[in-house]
């Protein structure tokens, strides 16, 4: 398999003999055996630190080298990187060395000085094995294995897109085949499962009640209807087919008594909203959209029973499905864009609500309808809905108590307006915190020689992947790089404000070897500590 410049494989270069790495270098052809060395550390400390930055597939290493010799790097990037593949090469012809490099699974272990074309038969050996691996992952075999047990997860996403209205018609029989989903009816609809009282995210038992009563409706349709349960929104939908109308008709009385069955079951209200009967898989969106407006009226008509979209509201003010694309594109415009757009987004659907001639309810129930999903984005968030949209008894009063439309443009422009500013400073604090925790954790532990991003990562609960990428975006430098930094400028305080001598000052600062405290010291000032002390006694 041939590999563009682009595509070339990283190499990292590291030895502490400057000469003897450039002349591996610039004697051979890396572009041309298929690689590139995308860097050179003269120890390992410094590899580890460049590795973050490179992210390298091999990494061409000596073994004796001050402050982390070769056989510790190499233990330490199979850690952080189970894929690098490592190639040590050492003027040690020692049994020890080489059994090690065995038990470390390195790929090949040259002596020095190193010949051309040993190192070339090496790496080319290394460029075979490693474009096999990238055979293995695009194998058919291998991806239809893969594929099959990805499956569920493949068949809900669809049914998510499905009321999403993420589908084009003309593709839902394409996906129904490639999933394996038999949906062989002639009607269809979608009902909406809620729970009063439970708070989505917030709590274990919460989400405990949500599963069960996902397993109880499924035992519910077994034997009664052809279907799917999920979990939408921190709801339970059920996407149900059949080849009868008059089968779905008769839903809603059996969803009822399921309703009080599951109530008593979990010690929760849970209320069935359905939707309008369609014929075709893609009219479900609507469907769901009538669900979730029929679950609404729960506060008109009470918990724990079903209620149909058709019995609760005339057949002529039911949700056009304009209505679920603009609930989706005001909760996307909350997420990603900016207050204009949001409020272009409110103005766009209420003219055309009142285009159409939608009553003062029509529109009441729409924002009822918005603010259902508001209170989930809250929920997935870990913002208290009340803090966005006041107490439920506020709302409601809010909401069918006003009899002015402007009034409520207002106000639904005023809630959408809190619900951002809340998102996105979750959103920030979140990254934030994560940040602010590893400075104040360098703050800490900066004396300790093995604080690395292993140690932050464990210490944070999160991914090295993730937290490079925040950490940086938020500081503008790599974890190592600040805390380097970091002890650079505790190492200046000691030495103007203490007569400790160098090797001290190195232990307390967090290196291990005083020699490696005055190489790093020396690069980033340009003199050794002791001539820096010096030179700034004279000032």
């Amino acid at each position: 398999m041939e590999r563009t410049e682009r595509e070339l494989y990283n190499v990292l270069l590291v030895d502490d003999e400057e000469d003897a790495a450039q002349i591996i270098r610039k004697k051979m052809d890396w572009e041309a055996m298929g690689f590139r060395v995308a860097g050179y550390a003269h120890n390992g400390v410094e590899a580890l630190e460049l590795a973050e930055e490179e992210q390298p597939d091999v990494v061409l290493t000596d073994i004796k080298m001050p402050y982390m010799d070769g056989l510790t790097l190499s233990r330490r990037l199979k850690e952080l990187y189970p894929d690098c593949r490592i190639v040590i090469f050492s003027g040690f012809d020692e049994f020890e060395y080489a059994k090690e490099a065995i038990e470390l699974e390195v790929e090949q272990y040259l002596l020095k000085p190193v010949d051309p074309q040993e190192l070339k038969v090496a790496f080319s050996k290394l460029k075979a094995s490693l474009d096999r691996q990238l055979d293995e992952r695009r194998n058919i075999d291998l991806l239809r294995e893969q594929y099959m047990k990805s499956l569920p997860l493949l068949q809900e996403s669809f049914f998510t897109s499905l009321i999403e209205g993420r589908i084009p018609d003309s593709q839902v029989e394409h996906y129904l085949s490639n999933y394996r989903i038999d949906m062989n009816g002639s009607y269809y609809l979608a009902a909406v499962l809620h729970i009063s009282g439970v708070r989505r995210g917030s709590d274990f038992n919460d989400m405990l009640r949500v599963i069960s009563v996902r397993n109880l409706a499924d035992e519910w349709m077994e034997g009664r209807y052809s279907g799917r349960t999920l979990y939408y929104l921190g709801e339970v939908v059920l996407i149900i087919w059949h080849s009868g109308e008059e089968a779905l008709a008769s839903l809603t009385d059996s969803l009822d008594v399921f309703c009080r069955m599951a109530t008593r079951a979990i010690g929760y209200p849970v209320t069935a909203g359905i939707g309008q009967i369609c014929t075709d898989p893609s009219g479900i969106r609507i469907s769901y959209q009538g669900a979730s407006s029929a679950v609404a009226y729960r506060a008109l008509f009470g918990n724990s029973r079903a209620l149909n979209i058709r019995e609760v509201e005339p057949q002529e003010t039911q949700n056009p499905a304009f209505e679920l694309d603009s609930i989706t594109q005001i909760i996307r415009q909350i997420r990603l864009g900016d207050m204009a757009h949001v409020e272009a987004e409110i103005d766009k659907t209420v003219s055309r609500l009142r285009a159409g001639g939608s009553s003062i309810q029509r529109y009441q129930m729409f924002i009822m309808t918005l603010c259902t999903h508001l209170a989930e984005l809250c929920s997935a968030n870990r913002i208290d809905p009340d803090d966005v949209l006041g107490t439920r008894q506020d709302l409601i009063r809010q909401i069918f108590q006003s009899d002015s439309p402007a009034e409520m443009d207002l106000w639904l422009k005023h809630t959408c307006r809190k619900m951002r500013d809340m998102y996105r400073k979750c959103m920030e604090d979140t990254a934030t915190s994560i940040v602010g925790n590893a400075l104040r954790y360098v703050e800490d532990h900066y004396n300790d020689s093995n604080i690395g991003i292993d140690t932050i990562c464990r210490e944070l609960g999160v991914s090295a992947a993730y937290f490079s990428t925040v950490f940086k975006k938020e500081t503008g430098k790599t974890f190592i790089s600040y805390l380097t930094d970091y002890r650079m400028e505790r190492a200046v305080e000691l030495l103007l404000t203490t007569t400790d001598r160098t090797y001290m000052i190195a232990e307390k600062t967090g290196y291990a070897e005083p020699n490696y405290f005055s190489y790093v010291f020396k690069k980033r000032f340009g003199m050794s500590p002791t001539a820096y002390r010096a030179e700034k006694m004279k000032e």
